[in-house]
């Protein structure tokens, strides 16, 4: 159960708590000081709680009388609060909240090998929408409700909300059985703390971490991150390289779909591939005549990658394909030699 299921949850039980307390005192209060029974009394505290103004029981004394406008008028309060909450489950869509949280929650405890976001800021919602058109099952870690609460809900994004520098929060994530953790918080020592709390919750696990600093890049890879990333410097790099390499960043900006056409790059693993073309060359895979898709590197699982390789390699247990080309070439591809 999330943190923002179990603080609505709170809010309705606090409510109703609240009635029952108000009850309790006006019934033991009316018996006391009226010797009402206690059919009377709790008939005398329903009127008083409602203000609805039916006649009282039997005449009321001195004491009797100061009860009740005092029981009443703390009573418009409370009265006024529980309308409040049940008019906010009943039309402003907390009731369906509550049974979509508890659904979402649901389904985050069945993912297993699944990806754990760390913050939906500007770095982390962009990793998001790339998971999500990936197909990936993703977690996405954030603390602040009203962050969560202005995502559109056609998203259809697990999230949980809490701080992911604490351990209940990322295992109630799943970090135990998640097999990457992203970690994209505004403040590099909240990264650190992640890096460090995620490969002690789970030492297998892939971490990525965001640094702002340079300083903080080895400080993340000696808490366990696999890589760093840091946005302010790639971009930085991108704008000197847009007047020095002009062409070369046109050719990348084709790949990440910045400017409308975009072409892919994919890559396929050995296993993947139909059995028919396992252990046979480049050559006679013969990928490009008969998709439109290029292996453009050779990820040799004990040489490592090789760049435009030799049509006489192998492809053998254990190596990567990096393939490049459109949609269109990509989708042949797939039906072809993808199982």
């Amino acid at each position: 159960m999330t943190i923002l299921l179990r603080r609505d949850i709170r809010k309705l039980v606090f409510a109703t708590v609240l009635f029952i307390v108000s009850m309790v005192i006006g019934i033991f209060g009316y018996m006391i000081i009226e010797e009402f029974s206690p059919i009377d009394a709790a008939y005398m505290a329903i009127l008083a709680f409602s203000t609805v103004g039916f006649n009282e029981v039997q005449p009321l004394s001195a004491d009797g009388k100061v009860f009740s406008v005092i029981y009443i008028v703390v009573n418009l309060g409370i009265f006024a609060y529980i309308i409040s909450v049940i008019s906010s489950f009943l039309f402003e869509g907390e009731l369906r909240k509550i049974f979509k949280n508890i659904a979402s929650t649901r389904e985050m405890k069945k993912l297993t090998n699944h990806i754990i976001v760390c913050g939906y800021g500007k770095n982390g919602a962009m990793a998001c929408e790339e998971l999500h058109a990936a197909g990936k099952n993703f977690i996405v870690i954030e603390k602040d409700p009203a962050v969560i609460e202005a995502v559109s809900d056609n998203k259809k994004f697990h999230f949980l909300i809490g701080s992911a520098t604490l351990d209940e929060v990322l295992i109630e994530a799943g970090i135990e059985r998640a097999s990457t953790v992203i970690s994209a918080l505004r403040e590099d020592s909240d990264n650190v703390f992640i890096t460090l709390t995620a490969r002690e919750l789970n030492p297998n696990v892939h971490i990525i971490a965001k640094a702002t600093e340079i300083n903080s890049e080895k400080k993340l890879y000696r808490a366990g991150a696999a890589h760093v990333v840091m946005p302010d410097y790639l971009g930085g790099v991108h704008m000197a390289h847009l007047i020095t390499k002009p062409f070369v960043i046109e050719f990348l900006d084709l790949i990440s779909g910045v400017g409308g056409s975009k072409l892919e790059l994919e890559e396929v693993s050995y296993s993947s591939l139909k059995p028919e073309f396992r252990g046979r060359t480049i050559r006679d895979l013969d990928i490009r005549n008969k998709s439109g898709a290029t292996i453009i590197a050779f990820k040799d699982d004990a040489k490592g990658f090789m760049f435009n390789p030799h049509s006489s390699k192998v492809v053998s247990e254990g190596d990567i394909l990096i393939l490049l080309g459109n949609a269109e070439a990509m989708k042949k591809f797939q039906a072809n030699y993808v199982k």
